[in-house]
This record gives structure tokens, sequence and C-alpha cells, in this order.
């Protein structure tokens, strides 16, 4: 597996793997010894970079991560998030610096180990300065308890003032063929700054690699029964976005999932995405994207194919989209 520096020198895999869908988010949590043998097999196949958080169970995905991990623990990066109320993404943030200590003595003991590799707020809390956020982050940086700090979600201003107290390494939020508003001021402001950049739902949530059909029926605690782009209607007028990929795939002898990821790893030398998977055959198939070089004209034929597609839908429920881009 190749690998990227996010930020200054945290150096990971180019590919790390995104451990929510294991116990958070999308319907039934998987079986334990099932999870335990994914993320064994996702270090095994080369992944050293790992992402969790508190909200994800709340608490589970962590003491999952954290066994699975133990035996390997110098050998990867482990990145995690703070700052729901109780750890629960539903109850409304809470990022007081007295709480993110609290999360990192508790964390650490869920993920059987002395410190959080990176360390990011889950989203930026109105009612806490971003500076009070970033400075509780630095004294824990100073302890050794925590490494790098990270934001998730958050907005170009609320990036500047952070990193201003605490240089940010790396930065999550949703990019992909089907969301790419961070190109318009987040991209340009984390390459003005050196921060490195941690697409999630790299894959749309699934819906890039052709998997999810137009009448599919989600099952409860599924994130993506809720979301407006995941509606029949919209997966239906969304459908072009897929066949559209999976011809340029075609071309290339690869699969909608390794096109997608292969593209995003060619926007910038230090993007890492972090697909997620609670299934070995995707998850190696993923994997695979690391090996796609597109060239130039390769992302010249993706522009030139999907310029004039209008992705329907919005890729959050209101109440969730006030938490993003503050």
């Amino acid at each position: 597996m190749k690998t990227r520096t996010l930020g200054k020198n945290l150096k990971v895999s180019a590919l790390g793997y995104g451990c929510m869908g294991l116990s958070f988010g999308l319907g039934p949590a998987t079986d334990k010894t099932e999870a335990l043998h994914i993320l064994r097999t996702a270090y095994d196949s080369g992944v050293t970079f790992f992402d969790t958080a508190e909200a994800y169970g709340p608490f589970a995905n962590e003491e999952l991560v954290g066994e699975a991990l133990q035996s390997v623990r110098d050998k990867v990066v482990i990145a995690s998030k703070f700052g729901f109320k109780g750890g629960v993404s539903t109850a409304g943030t809470d990022s007081r610096p007295e709480n993110v200590r609290a999360y990192v003595e508790a964390a650490l003991k869920r993920l059987r180990t002395d410190r959080i590799d990176l360390l990011y707020q889950h989203r930026v809390d109105p009612n806490v300065p971003i500076e009070d956020v970033a400075g509780a982050v630095k004294e824990l940086i100073a302890t050794g308890k925590v490494l790098h700090f990270g934001m998730s979600e958050a907005g170009a201003a609320a990036i500047r003032k952070a990193h201003a107290v605490q240089p940010v390494t790396a930065l999550q939020s949703e990019y992909s063929l089907w969301w790419r508003e961070p190109e318009k001021e987040i991209i340009p402001t984390l390459e003005e700054l050196g921060i490195g950049f941690v697409p999630f739902s790299p894959l749309g949530k699934g819906f890039l690699t052709g998997a999810i059909s137009q009448e599919q029926q989600f099952p409860d605690g599924d994130f993506r029964k809720i979301v407006p782009r995941f509606s029949e209607e919209n997966r239906k007028a969304n459908q072009k976005l897929v066949d559209t990929l999976g011809t340029l795939a075609d071309e290339k002898g690869v699969t909608r999932a390794q096109i997608a990821l292969a593209w995003l790893l060619a926007q910038k030398p230090w993007i890492v995405p972090i697909p997620g998977t609670t299934k070995i055959s995707r998850l190696q198939e993923n994997l695979g994207a690391a090996n796609v070089d597109l060239t130039a004209a390769d992302l010249s034929q993706i522009e030139s194919a999907l310029k004039d597609i209008e992705v329907q839908g919005e890729r959050y429920p209101a109440s969730f989209q006030a938490l993003v881009n503050r």
C-alpha cells in the first residue's frame, strides 16, 4: 500500500478504513467476530489508518477498534472524534474543554492505548469558541495523550481560527464524485494552510458502487433511510451518474468503486479517502483503487462525462445540515 502525509508529518496508508458502519449508521451492528476479522484483514492488506468516533455506537466502535488493533498498535494510526453530548450524535454538540479532556481519558481506555494519533472535533460547537477547543487539544498534545488535531465538517473560517491556536493536521468532510462542494472553498483553504483532507463517504454511502437499486429498502437504523438523496425518486434521477461511472470503469477494466476512489486520490497528494464496508470482498475491491492510476486524459474524460449531470437531493436531512460548514 502506498502512503501519504496529512499535515506536516502524519504518515498514513493512501486509503484508510472508515470503521463506523461496523457498529453504527448502516443498520444492525456487524457480528463482533466478523467485524474483528474485517479490521484485521484491512491491516493485513496494508491499511494503517483507521477512523472511529465516540458517537459510533456510541462507544462500541472505539471498543471494537481497540480490541482489533491492540496487537499492532504501534504500526497503525487511529483517528477518533469527540463533540456530542454523551457521545450521542442526535443529542447536540458539547466541545467544552472539560468534556474534551474527559472524553480523551475514557477513549484511551476503550481504544486500549496511551494516545490518540488524530483527534477530530466531530462538529463545530456554536456554543464554544473554536479557539477554546483548539486550546484544549493543544494541552492534550503537550501531555502526549493526543498527537494531532483534526476537524470534521468545519467551515473555512473555523478552520483558520483553530489552526492559529493549534495547527490542524487534517479536515474530515464528505467529498466524492457526487458531492464536490469542498472544491469551492474548503480545498483551497486546506492547500493554503498545509492541512490534509480525509474524505468520508467517498463512494456516496455506497451509491457510486452501483450496488444500490432504485427499489432497495433500507432497514431501520440505516441512516440512508432518512437522507433525501436516497429517496426512491432521487435514486432514480441519480442513476445516470452511476451508469456513466460504469462505462468509464469498463473502459479501464476496473469497478465503479475503484474509479471513484482513484479519482479522489488523483485530486491532491494529501487527500486520503476512508471508505468503509462490512464485506471482505468490498474491502479488497476498494483497496485495489490505490493501484489505479488515472492519467490527465482519464480525468478530463471523467469531467467531460459528468459535467452535465446534476445530482438530485440533499446529502443530509435539514436537522443534520445545520451541523456542517460552521
